[in-house]
C-alpha cells in the first residue's frame, strides 16, 4: 500500500477547489483522511446551497462522520487549501481530528495562527496539530486568481451597465 504524503493529499483539496470554482463558489477544497484513506471531502458551497455552513471544511468532516458512522474523527488528517475560519476550527475541535494540513494563510479571517489560534488555545479540550504552507503558492494562485477575475467581471458589468455596451 502506498504512502502518501502531504503534497500529494493537497494536490487532492486543489483540485476540489477547482469544482468550487466551477460552481461560482470561492475555490476552497478540503480531503479528510484516515489511514491513508480519503474518508471525506468537500468544497465550497454556501452560495449554491444557500448555507453559511457550507464551507469546504464542514462539508468534509459531514463525509467523514457519516462513513465512520461517529462524529469523532480520532486520527484524521485534514488538508485545506485555505487556513480555516473560526467555525471550521470550532468543529475540527469537536470532530477530535489529530492534524490538519493548510496551504495558503488567511491574514483576514483566519483561524489556525494567521489572526487566531483556535486549534491550540490552550483553553480547548482537543488540540490539533497544525502544519501550513503546504503547497502554499499554488492554493494563493488559485483564490487570487478566482479573485481578480470576479472584480474583473463585476467590473465589466458595471462598464456595461453605465453604458449599455456590451463587450465581447
Amino acid at each position: 500500500m502506498n504512502e502518501y504524503n502531504d503534497e500529494y493529499w493537497m494536490r487532492q483539496a486543489l483540485s476540489l477547489a477547482k469544482r468550487a470554482q466551477e460552481e461560482g463558489e470561492v475555490p476552497v477544497g478540503a480531503l479528510l483522511v484516515l489511514n491513508n484513506q480519503v474518508i471525506g471531502e468537500g468544497w465550497n458551497r454556501p452560495i449554491g446551497r444557500h448555507d453559511p455552513t457550507a464551507h469546504a471544511e464542514i462539508m468534509a468532516l459531514r463525509q467523514g462522520g457519516s462513513v465512520l458512522q461517529n462524529y469523532r474523527l480520532l486520527d484524521a488528517t485534514l488538508y485545506v487549501t485555505l487556513e480555516p475560519c473560526v467555525m471550521c476550527a470550532g468543529a475540527m475541535i469537536h470532530s477530535r481530528i489529530s492534524r490538519l494540513v493548510y496551504g495558503a494563510a488567511d491574514e483576514k479571517t483566519g483561524a489556525a495562527g494567521s489572526l487566531v489560534d483556535i486549534l491550540r488555545h490552550p483553553g480547548m479540550n482537543h488540540q490539533v496539530e497544525i502544519v501550513s504552507g503546504v503547497l502554499a503558492e499554488e492554493c494563493s494562485t488559485t483564490l487570487s486568481n478566482f479573485f481578480r477575475l470576479r472584480r474583473e467581471q463585476k467590473k465589466a458589468l458595471k462598464l456595461t451597465q453605465q453604458t449599455g455596451i456590451i463587450k465581447s
